[in-house]
Formats: structure tokens, sequence, C-alpha cells
């Protein structure tokens, strides 16, 4: 495009999450912002979820240990969630089951040969690069290279997506695909040290252990504040947020001491979601923290 955008629909996100409930936790006031702006927001997951635990008395039969029917109670449970963010366009990664959550590191849910974490990298990104080539998103976010905090799906939806926007924008690669589509700004999700620090010390004085953690160096999930490029303020979309935490009951505890102290922060604790720029090129930065406030920043 030549000129700067002045139609918010011509805006196309693609965010690439492994299990339902990941999508709301990292970016749901980013999704619930854009969608309202009118933008296109896209949501493939990569498996259902199936080796997650079950937090809701009553449901534990769904596990995977017991009938192993998690899956299908997940698929629902994103479906409301979605609803609640004002997202329509959500979809499985090859369909259905076509990968089964990997569980952790070292379990044998990890060992399965239907688990995303064996899947053939290029079978799997093959799935992918036609929703990019039909959605043609300018932005795109997913998982750092180590998944956040090692998860082995997290990580495998990093690899996938990174491998399919480079074969979707290659125009030899399966013109059978659709046709070739470059991203103009891949977003990995970052959570920056001195948030996480200051969330930590503000729960203390509310009186949790923020889970025994000593200190925020401790947390995989932490990054330095300079490697941080882009802060998203989505707090006038808490509400639709925690409307789609509550629809993910089996993951997330809501009535639990994390999700009430965190409240009692208040908003910022959920509103402000943080990202580094992994490709492309940084649009206008907000003065006083030197981020982006826009993902959309800077693209014409």
């Amino acid at each position: 495009m030549s000129a700067a955008w002045t139609d918010l629909a011509d805006r196309r996100l693609l965010l690439v999450h492994a299990h339902p409930d990941d999508e709301t936790i990292n970016n749901g006031a980013t999704m619930a912002r854009y969608a309202a702006q009118g933008v296109h927001v896209t949501l493939v997951t990569c498996t259902l979820g199936e080796e997650g635990e079950v937090l809701v008395p009553g449901l534990e039969h769904l596990a995977a240990d017991a009938d192993d029917r998690l899956g299908e109670h997940r698929a629902g449970e994103l479906t409301a969630a979605m609803a609640a963010l004002g997202v329509g366009d959500h979809r499985l990664l090859g369909g259905p089951a076509r990968f089964r959550d990997s569980g952790m590191m070292g379990t044998a849910a990890n060992d399965r040969p239907d688990c995303f974490w064996r899947a053939d990298l290029l079978e799997a990104a093959d799935l992918l690069v036609p929703v990019v080539r039909e959605v043609r998103p300018q932005v795109v976010v997913t998982y750092d290279e180590n998944g956040g905090y090692g998860h082995p799906d997290h990580i495998q939806a990093h690899r996938v997506a990174t491998y399919a926007l480079a074969l979707a924008a290659a125009a030899s690669y399966r013109p059978d695909l659709g046709a070739a589509w470059q991203v103009s700004k891949v977003y990995w999700n970052a959570m920056p040290r001195s948030v996480v620090a200051e969330g930590i010390a503000r729960m203390r004085e509310q009186g949790s252990d923020f889970f025994g953690v000593d200190s925020v160096d401790d947390l995989p999930f932490v990054v330095p504040d300079e490697a941080v490029t882009a802060a998203v303020d989505g707090t006038a979309f808490v509400p639709a947020k925690l409307e789609a935490m509550r629809a993910h009951a089996t993951q997330i505890a809501v009535d639990g001491p994390f999700f009430a102290l965190s409240n009692q922060i208040g908003l910022q604790a959920w509103g402000r979601e943080f990202y580094r720029l992994a490709a492309g090129t940084p649009g206008p930065v907000d003065p006083r923290t030197g981020w982006e406030t826009d993902l959309f920043a800077g693209l014409r």
C-alpha cells in the first residue's frame, strides 16, 4: 500500500497459539481491542489441549487419564472465549484433533507419535501456509523460540509459524495453496522484567507469595525490558478478557487466589500486553517508554 490506512478493516492480524486459553492469557485484550476497531483478527490454535489439568469439580472424568475427552470440551471453551473477545475467525491447525497436546517434556504424552511436538515440521507448516495466504495478515503474533517458558507445544508453534511464514512468502512454493504473501511484522509475546517485578511486589503487599517465587529472575518467561518493543493498552477491554478467561473454566481458576489478588491490583494487570518485534521494521514509539503502542505502527 502506498498511503497510510484510513480503513482499519484493511488491517489483518494473525495469532498462532498452542492450546485453547493461551490466546486469552497472552493476547486477549489485544485481540478484543483490534476486533472492536474492525481489524480482521484470525486465531490458529495448534492443539485442543488434551493433556491440560481439569480445574472444574465434576469434570475430572474428561482428563487424559480418564475418559480422555477434554479436547472436545476445550474446543467449546475456545468458541465461547472468542465470542467474548469479538473474534469470529478462529481455526484449528489441520482441523480438530489433527495434532494432540504434547504435555510437558519428559512425560509419556510427549512421546506419543500423534502429539504436536513429534509432528513433521513441513507437514504442520504446510497446513498453516494456506491460512496465511488466505487471510494475508500484515502482522503475526506467536511465541519466542523458547515458547515463553519451554512448553514443547509452544516451541513447536513458534517453529511452525516461522517456517510457514517463510514458505507463504515464496512464490514458487505450492501455488495450489494460494498466492504468495509477505507478512510485514512478526511479534513474539513478551513479559518485561520490570512489569513482572512490580506485579510480584504488589501481590505480596496483598498477602500472596506468588507461588513461592523468590526472584523475578526465577521465572522463565521474563525478558529484559530492552527486549520488549511494544505495549498494547487494552484496559478498556479487560471485561471482555476476563469473560474469555472465565470461558476457559477447566484451565483458569477464576475464583482462585491469584485471580482475586491480581484483580485487586487493578485493570493494568490484565489490560497491558507486551511484545517483542522479531521481524519487520518498528514504527513510531511512545517517547516515555520507547515502545510501540500499536502492532500496526509504521505500516502503510
